[in-house]
């Protein structure tokens, strides 16, 4: 009845109508997790996100079973999980199972009853598949990743070298948290020895020297979130967060060495999770010693996000995440899509005549924002900078740093507000840009508000009114039937733009 009434409704207008919703159950050692998906793509948006911190391998490692409470909570959420699918209209159901559930004597049997519950058969995956799964995480949500891979769960931790899409063969080893505080009787010294024991010879991490270690897992994550809050970092986002390895180090050994309670901003961290930190801490204190990486990124997205990119075939992998999840929006929420594709090609041919140094990283940016320019029209224009930028920034973008969310927030921040505003609400972000790429964001913002007032957002404008520098004048032409666009408007904003790039404005019409 529920996937019947699902089914029925209209579809909102909201959504993108890119087939049916999709699911993954990941069945993990301390938490069970539900992710409904609006769909397979190569930037999935989540349409449902829930877990339930169930605890499952709190015992695998010294009594060998499932504890009955875990199997109890993990089953109720599963139910719970099945309707909610049922409810959403889920099309396709996949469901995962690791550490604890491959290690425990008892697995078989909970997985049985599993099954019955979600209606679907459970993949109980293997260390180095689960290894394999998250690095397809890490490789569907950066761009050109380079590094070593680490995923630590509850029961285990998975560790795989990653260079652009290239994987190779992960190892996995019983260093998850819930596994360490059981193993070790809840003593932090025992814990360390055996971590050191573990990790002293994995030849693995030695190939990290200088390149990125790229962080995974839900206590690893709220370990991140604890060092944002007591640094009072500027943006709230978690994918793509970075600590210099210098000060990951430190960080790790304070958290190990002090109750979790007594931390700054603890409250940062679900109260379920503190007791994990200092092992969640200790292993990565391990880690960044052995293999001396630049720096620990941490990413969101792992084993599910994983699985969905294996799924996708050689043209979709080979996508950009961020273009992609910028059309999707651009194709949601802008005045005109096409106009938008147009402004890409436009503002290609003014910067490839303007003499400013672009990278290639800088222009698949200033593509990202050329598609997003337009998102916050419907707002009060008073707003629609502020509205812009606080999408922009805290967007469940992947493929892009937080200094690149910065450039994409900015440059559509100043299209709407102009160049010359300092509004205080940017302030913050701006911390995240460098001067270079404050510069980049101004100039670019100063010339869309050129391309959107000669065009009034409508499609088929912008290839009739190129914009180029020559011979050191910056030269807007208002070809055939675009004439009479020009105006004293059109002339202060080229004016701006002009002072940007040290040019002489000129408007040619006819």
């Amino acid at each position: 009845m529920l996937e019947k009434r699902a089914a029925a409704a209209p579809k909102a207008q909201g959504r993108l109508n890119d087939g049916p919703p999709i699911a993954v159950i990941d069945i993990g050692s301390n938490s069970v997790r539900l992710v409904v998906y609006e769909g397979l793509s190569r930037s999935p948006t989540p349409l449902f996100n829930e877990k339930t911190l169930a605890g499952l391998g709190r015992e695998v490692q010294t009594k060998g079973l499932l504890a009955a409470d875990a199997i109890d909570k993990a089953l109720g959420a599963l139910k719970r999980f099945r309707a909610l699918c049922d409810t959403i209209g889920v099309a396709q159901l996949w469901v995962l199972a690791t550490a604890a559930c491959r290690d425990a004597k008892n697995g078989k049997d909970f997985i049985a009853a599993a099954e019955q519950i979600c209606r679907a058969k459970i993949d109980v995956i293997s260390g180095p598949r689960e290894a394999e799964l998250t690095a397809y995480g890490v490789v569907s949500g950066f761009h050109r990743p380079d590094g070593i891979v680490g995923d630590l769960g509850g029961g285990s931790l998975e560790l795989i070298d990653v260079q652009g899409a290239r994987l190779k063969t992960g190892i996995t080893l019983p260093l998850g948290g819930l596994a360490l505080l059981d193993r070790s009787g809840k003593s932090i010294k025992k814990a360390e020895k055996l971590v050191k024991q573990a990790l002293d010879d994995v030849s693995l991490l030695r190939r990290g020297e200088g390149r990125t270690f790229y962080a995974v897992g839900g206590t690893w994550r709220s370990l991140a979130r604890l060092h944002m809050a007591q640094t009072g970092y500027p943006l709230h986002v978690m994918h793509g967060y970075v600590i210099r390895a210098k000060e990951a180090l430190e960080f790790s050994r304070l958290v190990r060495r002090v109750n979790p309670e007594s931390l700054s901003q603890i409250e940062t961290v679900a109260s379920a999770r503190r007791p994990l930190l200092p092992y969640a801490a200790l292993v990565l204190e391990h880690i960044l010693r052995e293999a001396e990486p630049r720096d620990v990124v941490f990413s969101a997205l792992g084993v599910r996000e994983g699985l969905l990119y294996s799924l996708l075939d050689a043209e979709e992998r080979n996508q950009d995440p961020l273009l992609v999840a910028a059309r999707e929006l651009n194709r949601l929420r802008s005045r005109s899509p096409q106009h938008c594709e147009e402004l890409i090609a436009w503002t290609d041919r003014f910067m490839a005549s303007s003499g400013i140094d672009e990278t290639a990283e800088e222009k698949r940016l200033r593509h990202a924002a050329c598609l997003l320019a337009d998102i916050g029209w419907r707002a009060h224009p008073d707003y629609r900078g502020e509205q812009s930028l606080n999408v922009i920034a805290h967007a469940g973008f992947t493929g892009i740093d937080h200094p690149g969310r910065a450039y994409l927030a900015l440059a559509v921040f100043f299209r709407h507000v102009g160049v010359t505003h300092d509004e205080e609400l940017s302030q913050r972000i701006r911390e995240l840009a460098s001067t270079r790429t404050l510069d980049r964001a101004r100039v670019l913002g100063a010339a869309i508000r050129v391309a959107y007032l000669i065009s009034a957002s409508q499609p088929g404008v912008l290839p009739q009114t190129p914009l180029h520098v020559e011979k050191h004048k910056l030269v807007l032409r208002l070809g055939g039937e675009c004439a009479a666009l020009g105006g004293e408007r059109v002339a202060s904003r080229l004016k701006h733009l002009a002072r940007l790039v040290g040019r002489e404005p000129v408007v040619v019409a006819g």
